[in-house]
Formats: C-alpha cells, sequence, structure tokens
C-alpha cells in the first residue's frame, strides 16, 4: 500500500516562498504521472502541477511562472517550489497520482499566505 505524506506547508508573508515536499512509502513514485494539488477553503480541489515520469512539467495558469513541480525517483520524492506567493495561494496542498486516486490522498500540507 502506498502512502504520500505532504510536508513544509506554513506561514508566509505575500511574496514569500515555500518548499513543499512529497514522500512515497513505496516505489510507485517513479512510475506514474504525479501532481500538486490544493483545496481553499469552501472551494473545490484543483490541480496546480504535474509532473510525469519523464520529468514533463504543466501548470494551472493561476501558478505558472511562480510555482515550479521536481522530481527524484531515486528518493521517491517530489516537490514544489512556490514562489511570489499571494494571498489566493491559501489552501492544504496534496499530492497524488494525476488522475488521483482515492486511496493515495494524505492529509495534506498547510499553506497560508498573509501579512
Amino acid at each position: 500500500q502506498v502512502q504520500l505524506v505532504e510536508s513544509g506547508g506554513g506561514l508566509v508573508q505575500p511574496g514569500g516562498s515555500l518548499r513543499l515536499s512529497c514522500a512515497a512509502s513505496g516505489r510507485i513514485l517513479s512510475i506514474v504521472t504525479m501532481g500538486w494539488y490544493r483545496q481553499a477553503p469552501g472551494k473545490q480541489r484543483e490541480l496546480v502541477a504535474v509532473i510525469t515520469s519523464g520529468g514533463s512539467t504543466n501548470y494551472a495558469d493561476s501558478v505558472k511562472g511562480r510555482f515550479t513541480i521536481s522530481r527524484n525517483n531515486a528518493k521517491n520524492m517530489v516537490y514544489l517550489q512556490m514562489n511570489s506567493l499571494r494571498p489566493e495561494d491559501t489552501a492544504v496542498y496534496y499530492c497524488n497520482a494525476v488522475p488521483s486516486l482515492t486511496a493515495y490522498w494524505g492529509q495534506g500540507t498547510q499553506v497560508t499566505v498573509s501579512s
């Protein structure tokens, strides 16, 4: 059974940066397309960044140019570097496969952007 554990969230001022990490208990990360999702209060969960097993990336328009997704298959890790953060980026961030798999949802990590 694969477990995904997100970390790295916190409180940051507008314009600041955070780096999120996603650790997997199994080797599934190296063979599937992975993504970072987020869910803000009162809103549906949305996919914001995608990375294929080969390293190709894609981003939602709302984060393009500010967020960078990366992966280290040898370490079973996926990362999300977030720069120029805005209050509207406030959400719980999750990693999961793309398309998402119900069994992979973890607890997420809270990101709060506020002055």
